[in-house]
């Protein structure tokens, strides 16, 4: 009786500090996914494809991808086809490779969970070091690449597609409508598409990481719970040692950047240094084994050491940076990570959370039934 009262003390202290995390981030994950869904109906391919060619220059279209990928909702799953169709559509290799760094590094809901779990100050620093880790690896790769060779895709991408795109005019005959009627359906075509993109947000892109939030969350919450102070401060407290484990933890792992914040906040609350969880934060969601993988085969093994060597090299030089950031400061990340949760009044917090947790429940039913379906039928 005694054991069985203590495991359930001690599932409900991991639940309980799960669910105190899950608070504090729904309201930013949920703005962060309206953001995402806005930006995958307004933004369209032709206009992303025509800034990473030749014509835009060796490190011209280094800086446009990275920048194009920084605020994009995609993890390291969904970044590869998506990288490998910017390559044949005439993208360089370097502004391919700087597109799968920056892309799965950040996005808006990733930021925007970052303020709500960690603080300010990381919330700022991640994504101008992931902008220039990709802007650095897409350079050092195109300048060290002796020719490209250019294979044009005629179909257009599906997933970073806007739907429903089109000029907006109604034409009878062969003539366009009035200008009036011209605006309307012009209104109604962006109104569209923004509906389409949010449902894109919060139905497929959620719904594609809602396991692995889920997941992550309930290990963030075991660590948070049952994970003594010192373990954490004695092995990761700062410095290189505790920076190359994170690094050799994070290179082969699947993780994406909005699953990892959560991670990332529960050991530093247990005295992880800054650094060391930004190496983890910078190095887990642009590589894992099958990344690597896809890499090694599409743009070869040199790409491959330009890839892992640069990503190693800037999170521990930018690991270095921000844990003396935080010294010059004279600030304890361990007290005011999850600062930025607090503005949030509880009420809100609950409502988001209870917005989101049944989409996610949904994202994760929808994506196991075609698998259940499957095995019925043999």
């Amino acid at each position: 009786m005694i054991a069985e009262a203590s495991l359930i003390q001690i599932l409900y202290g991991i639940l309980y500090e799960s669910w105190s995390l899950f608070l504090q981030m729904s309201p930013y994950l949920f703005l962060g996914f309206m953001i995402a869904g806005i930006l995958h109906a307004l933004v369209p391919d032709e206009k992303i494809f025509s800034y990473l060619g030749e014509s835009a220059g060796k490190v011209k279209s280094v800086i446009n991808a990275s920048l194009i990928g920084l605020p994009l909702p995609l993890c390291s799953c969904g970044v590869i086809p998506t990288a490998l169709s910017l390559k044949k559509r005439g993208a360089t290799k370097g502004a391919t490779l700087s597109f799968m760094i920056s892309t799965p590094e950040t996005g808006v809901d990733s930021i925007a969970i970052t303020y709500a779990l960690l603080d300010p100050i990381m919330t700022v620093f991640r994504p101008i070091a992931t902008l220039f880790t990709a802007i650095a690896a897409g350079i050092v790769e195109n300048f060290s690449s002796s020719s490209e060779k250019k294979t044009l895709l005629t179909k257009p991408l599906v997933m970073m597609q806007a739907p429903g795109q089109g000029c907006g005019c109604s034409c009878s005959g062969g003539a366009c409508s009035s200008d009036d009627n011209k605006n309307i359906v012009h209104r109604k075509n962006v109104v569209s598409r923004i509906v389409d993109g949010i449902k894109y947000a919060f139905v497929d892109l959620l719904g594609d990481i809602a396991k692995w939030l889920i997941i992550g969350t309930l290990l963030a919450g075991f660590i948070a719970y049952l994970v003594p102070e010192e373990i954490i401060s004695s092995y990761l407290g700062g410095g290189i040692y505790s920076m190359l484990i994170m690094l050799f933890i994070g290179i082969p792992l699947y993780i994406c950047a909005t699953t990892s914040t959560p991670l990332a906040a529960a050991l530093v609350a247990k005295g992880m240094s800054p650094g060391a969880a930004f190496v983890f934060l910078l190095s887990g969601p642009a590589t894992n084994a099958a990344t690597i993988t896809m890499v090694m085969r599409f743009l070869g093994k040199k790409t491959v050491m330009v890839y892992l060597g640069m990503i190693s090299v800037c999170s521990i030089v930018f690991g270095i940076l921000l844990d003396s950031i935080y010294m010059s400061l004279g600030i304890q990340a361990a007290v005011i990570v999850g600062s930025g949760g607090d503005i949030v009044p509880y009420y809100m917090q609950c409502l988001f959370a209870f917005i989101l947790l049944p989409i996610m429940i949904y994202g994760v039913i929808r994506n196991k039934l075609p698998d259940f379906l499957n095995r019925e039928k043999l």
